[in-house]
């Protein structure tokens, strides 16, 4: 058989490493299912006109096209699909389409994969899942939900075994205030500049600034020391005023965000900084923005990002505005389980593996299985009857924590913990294992000094050390 080539872009998991994904899922549903959010899930495809109008990502969107299309096959512009690169897009399309079965504000989670056509590299990928969550009002949205949708985000950062997590949070209000006031004639190019700032450096950014935002060198300096700004208190205000800057619009975003900043420390202490250099480059936000780093794993860029937006879905008479936040899964994952920093107790759900004495007392062992399995203990039969010896070392190379014995005659049960050795005596109607090892545990181990790989395509082979943009 050919050897096959992995995939460029398209991570896979082993077991383990899926088990820990899964966790990490399971927890950001639970959270935002807590918060009463409730769960959509939207086609894979939209019309490419409508995901080209979303800022620049026309050249990353995957278009869908038959393979055996006919070559003078004429497609009406209207009837181009690709693949959606984000789920706020779908979820516009989405309210317009069903507003008359909705309830506003709509609070909904999606938690999906999405396709851009990036080069890969490391937090980078052309495949990866997002968790979404998302307020959508009718005609108007209450301001304390920027607040909300941030502190349901720092509440499932706090719940996962992950490195500190550092949400940051600017005002595009405020960011086109300023650089109206500083004499931007193209507000919209300075903030496409300013969004990569971490990127290429504060001097290509200035030529930007002036070659394409209209700002003579004063200007763009005072940009500049604009992004230099961050904190979690007034004083936020007084270094703005300080540049000298006025416009209305840059009032009125400071005002914002201040109150983002302020209400949301003052119920989770720490849990949002501001940090006037994040401008987000998609076009359809209009006040609030927020960015994520990972403590330790900043290289890798935003990994939870959002904001708000008034009118990213209108149907010329009634107008939906929203705000929401987006994790990017894979981003955060794959350089993680890479270097081995989240594991998994062990690479298979099963707590207890049946033994089987001889194949023709299989049955008595299934029927083990059985009881176990009503009680939701999961539970397999061996796969042979091998010597018991054999069975245990089976169970241990996957982690299974148990094994149950059934005698000959199926009347004395008995199951062995293999990791010390003890057994006991146990009825399968009755038998419980301890909570924590119902479950696989997912746990953050310490810093190895493994690098992290810059383009996950494929599981790693055996003996290896084992997304994205967000919203």
């Amino acid at each position: 058989m050919a050897k096959i080539s992995p995939i460029s872009g398209f991570p896979e998991f082993l077991p383990a490493q899926r088990i820990v994904e899964q966790h990490v899922l399971d927890t950001v549903r639970q959270i935002f299912e807590l918060h009463g959010f409730a769960s959509l899930e939207t086609r894979s495809v939209e019309p490419l006109e409508q995901l080209l109008r979303k800022g620049e990502i026309d050249k990353e969107v995957y278009v869908l096209r038959r393979l055996h299309a006919a070559d003078d096959e004429v497609i009406r512009p209207a009837d181009q699909l690709g693949l959606h690169f984000d789920l706020t897009v779908p979820l516009a399309r989405y309210v317009l389409q069903n507003a008359g079965h909705l309830d506003f504000p709509l609070r909904r989670y999606q938690i999906q994969k999405v396709w851009r056509g990036e080069r890969p590299q490391e937090g980078r990928y052309r495949e990866f899942t997002q968790a979404d969550i998302d307020i959508v009002g009718r005609d108007t949205l209450a301001f304390h939900h920027e607040v909300e949708v941030a502190l349901v985000m720092a509440e499932v950062f706090a719940a996962l075994p992950i490195p500190d997590a550092v949400i940051k949070v600017n005002n595009r209000k405020l960011a086109e205030g300023f650089f109206r006031g500083a004499g931007a004639t193209d507000p919209d190019a300075a903030l496409r500049a300013l969004d990569k700032l971490d990127k290429i450096g504060p001097e290509r950014v200035a030529a930007l600034l002036t070659d394409e935002a209209g700002l003579d060198a004063t200007g763009a300096q005072l940009c500049l020391q604009l992004a230099q700004i961050s904190g979690i208190d007034e004083s936020l205000g007084v270094r703005v005023h300080a540049l000298g800057v006025v416009h209305p619009l840059l009032s009125q975003g400071l005002d914002e965000l201040l109150a983002v900043v302020a209400g949301a420390n003052a119920r989770r202490p720490g849990a949002v900084v501001a940090d006037l250099k994040i401008a987000r480059g998609l076009d359809y936000y209009t006040g609030t923005v927020f960015e994520t780093e990972l403590v330790g794993y900043e290289s890798l860029g935003s990994i939870c990002s959002g904001g708000r937006y008034d009118a990213l879905a209108s149907d010329g008479r009634v107008t939906f505005p929203g705000v929401g936040i987006s994790l990017g899964v894979s981003r955060l994952l794959v350089p993680l389980l890479a270097e081995g920093r989240l594991v998994a107790s062990r690479a298979v759900p099963t707590c207890v593996l049946v033994a089987v004495s001889e194949e023709s007392e299989r049955r008595a062992s299934e029927a083990v299985a059985d009881a176990l399995r009503a009680q939701g203990i999961n539970t397999e039969v061996a796969p042979s009857a091998a010597k018991f010896g054999k069975q245990i070392r089976h169970a241990d190379r996957r982690g299974i924590p148990y094994v149950w014995f059934v005698s000959a005659d199926g009347s004395e049960h008995s199951v062995k913990d293999i990791r010390s050795g003890d057994q006991v005596a146990a009825d399968p109607n009755a038998w419980n294992p301890p909570s924590g090892d119902l479950r696989p545990a997912v746990t953050m181990e310490p810093t190895r000094e493994v690098g992290l790989t810059t383009a996950p395509t494929a599981a790693p082979t055996a003996g290896q050390d084992p997304e994205e943009s967000t919203q």
